[in-house]
């Protein structure tokens, strides 16, 4: 045996144990640490997360010999398009033949995932973007196959090559060589040409929903066996927006920062994001209508070296939900903290929550501009504080959903709820709302006086149709025309509709049968529906939502008319008011 010796500044050392001794240092150089994104890469159609609507379309063509020669694949960063690109390339040259699920373990396959296979040719589009990269391409292409059953080029972030270079492949894109597949790879489409587009079949990758990214994480962590909590990969999950490539990245930042286990409080230490706690004392604070406690957790997130557009955004998330809480339960995030939302929901009504929302999103949008981020910040909370209605609170029900019962005096414009003072003396009183005395219909929802009134029948029996409209599933022309019926009467299962002369081009029979079908659907198929053409009495969904908005409307006016701040303004400069810029509360512009 002959030994090597090496001369050194410590004396002779032999060559065996210098690098017996790299080894001990560096562990086993042969299985070096590889990233989580690049370890558990699919391999096959079957292991590829979230695209199922993709990978049938493509196994079908596959089985049935249906190939195309110019594939588009677009979506997302880390959604899998060049990992299906690969896939496909094993697919077409797998030495068992053209197959959905190649082997995986042929030359071909080996060489493709190792990413040594000649006859596949990996171009990336944002560093070869002129027309000559393009050309020695093109040139190549009539060449037949080395190796493989097909010549696949795969060119990554396409829509980078410049006008020329789409200019130079569209003749061979069009009508390639029988061996060549073309797949093309880019996260913006509407930057590609048309006349690229119109060559191509092209599939939509879709983001991953945080549900799947967080379930896959947790299979990925299982077989690697680190500990994890379900909160941590639901953070995680979220904080990848979608990318399947960028949550395992992170996880691999999480699994180094919380030293070989995920959990929930290291993430959230990583990412930067504000824990539930915070945003909930954020809301509590707010329904209290609480400066100073808002201003403490303010300073609170500061101290704790939280972004605050990160903040924002999360806050943003939360008030999501809890709009989701109020209006749809089941479609709400199982994972938030049921007993805090509750009690968030039962302290804020509906309303109130959509404008924290909006004024979120507009801070956030903001901040960069504010003098500081603490400032910017805390001027979203106190602006929060400062339009919301006051005494909110109080008129919420101990429930976590909204009352059912209409809204009555607090579905009045905001202005109203100031206390009411007597009219100035130069506004005639008249104008001034008077709150009805008893829970009897408004005088607005009356027909208003006309012959049709007398010849109706009596009071209706049964069905409140302005009730049994809002109700119905209807949509377009047969939703138009139930919003322009008038119920003459309903005894039992007979109902009588009339549709007055300047409606009666809606008495289609196509949307005759989808309303009589919803009114079935909705109360008994023996329902018998009837519909008559003549004078209509007021008393359509349509003409009463239009006197409810008119109604309201005077109200509106009359409370800022009536307002003694808004007179006193008059009075001392002479303004004038401009009744189209005043709106009642709730509705929109």
């Amino acid at each position: 045996m002959t030994v090597e010796w090496l001369d050194g500044p410590v004396g002779a050392v032999r060559r065996s144990d210098k690098i017996g001794r790299m080894t001990d240092l560096f562990g086993e150089s042969s299985s070096p640490a590889v990233a989580l994104a690049r370890k558990w890469r699919p391999r096959a159609f079957a292991d590829l997360k979230g695209q199922e609507h993709v990978v049938q379309a493509l196994s079908n063509a596959l089985t049935q010999g249906r190939l195309h020669h110019a594939y588009l694949l677009t979506g997302t960063r880390g959604v899998g398009k060049t990992t299906l690109a690969r896939i496909l390339a094993k697919c077409l040259n797998c030495e068992t033949g053209v197959t959905a699920t190649p082997c995986g373990v042929c030359s071909a396959c080996t060489q493709i995932d190792a990413g040594r296979f000649v006859d596949l040719l990996e171009l990336d589009a944002a560093s070869n973007t002129g027309v000559d990269n393009m050309r020695e391409v093109l040139d190549n292409a009539q060449y037949a196959p080395t190796v493989g059953r097909y010549k696949v080029y795969i060119i990554d972030e396409v829509h980078m090559l410049s006008k020329p270079a789409f200019n130079s492949m569209l003749k061979t894109l069009e009508e390639p060589p029988a061996h060549v597949k073309f797949i093309l790879a880019t996260t913006d489409p509407q930057k590609i040409p048309v006349t690229v587009l119109s060559r191509c079949l092209q599939f939509n990758l879709k983001p991953m929903p945080p549900a799947l990214v967080a379930k896959h994480l947790g299979e990925v962590l299982a077989q690697e066996q680190v500990a994890c909590e379900p909160a941590a990969l639901n953070l995680l999950a979220r904080a990848a927006a979608g990318s399947m490539r960028d949550a395992l990245s992170l996880t691999d930042q999480a699994i180094a920062y919380g030293g070989g286990a995920v959990e929930a409080v290291a993430v959230e230490a990583m990412l930067g994001t504000v824990r539930r706690d915070y945003l909930f004392d954020l809301l509590d604070a707010l329904a209290a209508h609480d400066g100073d406690a808002l201003m403490t957790q303010a300073r609170t997130l500061a101290e704790r070296g939280i972004a605050f557009d990160a903040a924002l955004q999360d806050f943003g998330s939360l008030l999501t939900q809890l709009a989701l809480w109020l209006h749809a339960p089941d479609a709400a995030e199982p994972g938030v903290d049921a007993e805090r939302m509750q009690a968030a929901a039962a302290r804020l009504d509906a309303e109130t929550v959509q404008l924290y929302y909006q004024i979120a999103l507009n801070g956030r949008r903001d901040l960069p501009y504010a003098p500081d981020e603490l400032s910017g910040f805390s001027m979203t909370l106190l602006r929060m504080l400062a339009f919301a209605p006051a005494g909110v609170a109080a008129d919420r029900p101990a429930a976590g959903r909204p009352a059912p019962a209409a809204r009555t005096a607090s579905a009045a414009p905001h202005v109203a709820a100031a206390p009411h003072v007597a009219a100035a003396p130069d506004v005639p009183p008249a104008a001034a709302p008077a709150p009805p005395a008893e829970p009897a219909p408004p005088e607005y929802l009356a027909p208003a006086a006309s012959p049709a009134v007398a010849r109706e029948p009596g009071p209706r029996q049964g069905w409140d149709w302005l009730k049994v409209v809002s109700e119905l599933r209807l949509g377009g022309m047969a939703k138009m025309l139930a919003d322009h019926c008038e119920l003459v009467s309903q005894t039992g299962d007979a109902v009588s509709l009339r549709v007055g002369e300047g409606h009666k081009h809606l008495l289609d029979r196509a949307y005759q049968d989808r309303l009589v079908a919803a009114l079935r659907e909705r109360h008994g198929a023996a329902l018998d529906v009837t519909f008559e053409i003549g004078a209509a009495a007021e008393r359509t969904p349509q003409q009463v939502r239009t006197r409810i908005k008119e109604a309201r409307q005077a109200e509106a006016v009359a409370a800022i008319e009536s307002d003694p701040f808004v007179r006193e303004l008059i009075d001392q400069f002479g303004g004038q008011i401009d009744a189209s810029t005043i709106q009642p509360l709730g509705e929109s512009t």
